[in-house]
């Protein structure tokens, strides 16, 4: 059976697999802060169906608490470990819509229903809430195990131990640009991101987080930083990872994976 994954901008995606809708860091606003939405509209309603949530981490471009208020009650939220402690909004709108909240650390396994599972996988990025105090919740990626094996993961840097941990994946998301002109650690460009698609070696590969949100007044500068990573990443894919399938889709297009 394929996988199904329709990219909804910026972290945001649905992974369809075996009958089970998982929707990934869910961001459905027009306007984060200093960032506006620059392309694509925002996602329809029903984009907001999950059977399961996967929280990366706490940055609030990837845990924000007005588009988990628009989840259906009972949609499960799987969230590093520490974050409702990190972030008391996220329980109070989880106690308010009665979403069930798992907390997960790198190596955990969740069944969320019969026949796929979820594994939660490091990640190297800091993840806090606001950049400084401590950090009381890890940064994660997340592997869905289902009839294939897709490796969302999160925002991340590349790290040594990354293939080794993620293990054997058929369909790999990921993360290959920002918000801004300019990235800092704990991220993947383009070139970056195929490196580690060249090391995870998937069939298939889909790049997100880019080309959705950038900062006010910015839009002049350095713009090739918020429109081409997408098709870079692909270029730089052919010459790393020639066997990997890369498909690059647009604002709310759904792409079938084998």
């Amino acid at each position: 059976m394929p996988v199904e994954i329709t990219w909804w901008g910026h972290a945001t995606c649905t992974v369809e697999d075996s009958g089970v809708r998982l929707l990934t860091d869910p961001l459905f606003a027009r306007r984060l802060a200093h960032l506006r939405r620059r392309r694509g509209a925002p996602p329809p309603p029903e984009a907001a169906g999950a059977d399961v949530v996967l929280v990366s981490h706490l940055h609030a471009d990837h845990l924000h608490l007005p588009s988990l208020a628009r989840l259906a009650p009972g949609t499960r939220l799987l969230v590093p470990r520490g974050a409702p402690r990190a972030v008391p909004g996220l329980a109070r709108v989880a106690a308010a819509r009665g979403l069930p909240v798992t907390e997960v650390v790198p190596g955990d396994e969740v069944d969320v229903r019969a026949g796929v599972r979820v594994r939660a996988v490091s990640a190297r990025h800091d993840g806090r809430r606001l950049p400084f105090g401590p950090r009381l919740a890890p940064a994660l990626g997340y592997v869905v195990q289902g009839s294939a094996r897709t490796y969302f993961a999160g925002d991340t840097g590349l790290f040594e131990a990354m293939a080794a941990e993620v293990g054997p994946v058929d369909v790999a998301l990921l993360p290959v640009g920002g918000w801004g002109p300019y990235l800092g650690p704990g991220h993947l460009d383009p070139v970056g991101a195929a490196r580690a698609l060249a090391a995870l070696a998937p069939a298939a590969a889909v790049p997100v987080h880019y080309g959705t949100y950038w900062p006010i007044g910015l839009d002049a500068v350095r713009p090739h930083e918020f429109h081409a990573p997408g098709e870079e990443f692909a270029r730089r894919a052919r010459q790393l990872a020639p066997k990997v399938t890369v498909r690059v889709p647009g604002h709310g297009e759904r792409v079938r994976l084998p």
